[in-house]
């Protein structure tokens, strides 16, 4: 069963997947910049499929308002959504166990599908708010699934020479797509065909995304799952929980990514109100601010992914993200409240410094799978679950510490749990035969050029 029994560390070895010279140039091309090649047609995917999941996310709360739902209402359908989300997150690991990751995208890419055409054909011509719960909020199970899938795809399949790498290509195509592609797009469609159906096209784009990555990926991890899962389905779903405390640096893994994005969305719950009501930053000047945070989250994904690779997973979390973010948090206070709207630039620079720090977490995603080595999906599962706690942990400290101790008090909450996420990333140590290897593949990268390869069986 999943997450029951645990491999020697001398066995360990056979987990790491070995490196086989790519074919054509471009394959050697992608390689050297981190990119797997079997995997490139998942990764193009998931940019088109979160392009079209984050079209809406710019504009779809003041829509629904504009149809006469209260703001109540439409929180409460967007809670339901994140509830969504962050169990469908925990099962997209789990499900791989049972049915494989190209299964998992498979359904998510379905659920997505169907339960939007619901939404846009019979909740909102009927702005029936019932409705919209049901086929929105059940949609939510969608996009995890998806994207999650693959990534379980890729820590399962790439060599750990480049994983650092290859997640950091993950979450730039994740966040590439929502909200930075799909916000621009929405941008130019909306005044061109109206709100409606800027909400179909999307479905569009997601249908593109899904059915470029399911049939342009050959890679073969992708089809399998643990034998006899099947027999006892509940029993290995649960399994991606009980490894929490069987193996409990994979539970402090997953408190760890429940705090890196908690700040980020408690950040879009307060600091709106704080820059345009209590420092009378414009809202234009606001906007620019967030997309400072996150056109520089998107392109730090990447590079911090492959100097990770080069320098440590673990301390690349630990400094640049745990005491990275503590610092840029601050800042991200700071310059506002002393240059005001008349200087924004040191504000940009702040914003633009916590975007880099929080990209810094992204090796968090290759550290974890290793420190269950024997049940990577398992592991998987609960950073996932972390992610989706993150969604209720950030507007959660702002409820609470808000009232009495205002913003300041908020963002040095944030602060002070970033540097407890530095804390709990020192433990996450792995095997010392594990590491040992880790550390061979390290050094040998450095020394190797990327193209040359040995012959093998994964990228």
């Amino acid at each position: 069963m999943a997450g029951t029994t645990f491999k020697s560390p001398s066995s360990v070895e056979e987990e790491i997947p070995v490196e086989e010279r790519p074919a054509t140039r471009l394959g050697r091309l992608l390689l050297r910049i981190g990119m797997p090649p079997s995997l490139l047609w998942g990764f193009v995917g998931v940019l088109i499929f979160m392009s079209g999941d984050g079209v809406e996310s710019g504009y779809l709360s003041s829509y629904l308002v504009s149809l006469g739902k209260t703001e109540h209402d439409v929180a409460l359908l967007f809670t339901v959504y994140g509830l969504s989300a962050a169990v469908s997150a925990w099962l997209s690991g789990a499900l791989s166990d049972l049915w494989g990751a190209r299964r998992v995208m498979m359904t998510g890419l379905g659920i997505w599908v169907v339960f939007q055409i619901g939404f846009l054909a019979f909740a909102l011509p009927s702005n029936s708010y019932p409705l919209m719960l049901l086929f929105y909020g059940i949609r939510g199970f969608g996009y995890p699934l998806f994207a999650f899938g693959f990534l379980v795809w890729v820590v399962t399949t790439v060599h750990p020479r480049r994983l650092g790498s290859a997640v950091g290509w993950f979450w730039f195509c994740f966040t590439g797509g929502m909200p930075t592609l799909g916000s621009v797009f929405a941008r130019y469609t909306i005044p061109w065909i109206g709100s409606v159906y800027t909400l179909w096209s999307a479905l569009f784009l997601v249908i593109l995304g899904g059915v470029m990555a399911l049939s342009g990926i050959r890679e073969k991890h992708g089809d399998e799952h643990i034998p006899g899962a099947e027999k006892h389905p509940l029993r290995t779903l649960f399994a991606s929980l009980s490894i929490a405390w069987e193996r409990p640096k994979v539970g402090l893994g997953c408190i760890v990514r429940a705090i890196d994005t908690s700040a980020e969305f408690g950040f879009l719950v307060c600091l709106p109100i704080y820059f345009m009501h209590d420092l009378h930053f414009s809202l234009g000047q606001w906007l620019l601010v967030l997309q400072a945070i996150f056109i520089s989250n998107v392109i730090w994904n990447l590079l911090f992914g492959i100097l990770s690779d080069w320098l440590s997973w673990r301390g690349t979390v630990m400094i640049g993200g745990g005491v990275g973010s503590a610092v840029s948090t601050m800042l991200l206070y700071w310059c506002p409240t002393w240059f005001g709207p008349e200087h924004i630039l040191p504000t940009l620079f702040a914003g633009a410094l916590y975007g880099m720090t929080l990209a810094a977490y992204v090796p968090l995603s290759a550290l974890m799978p290793y420190l269950a080595p024997d049940d990577k999906p398992a592991a998987m599962s609960l950073l996932n679950l972390g992610a989706g706690a993150s969604v209720w942990i950030g507007p959660a400290v702002v409820y609470l510490v808000e009232p009495f101790f205002g913003i300041f008090g908020v963002m040095v909450v944030y602060a002070v749990i970033y540097l407890i996420s530095a804390v709990l990333t020192w433990f996450l140590t792995l095997e010392p035969e594990l590491q040992a290897q880790l550390d061979r593949v390290r050094r040998s990268s450095r020394r190797t050029d990327p193209s040359v390869l040995q012959p093998g069986s994964a990228e």
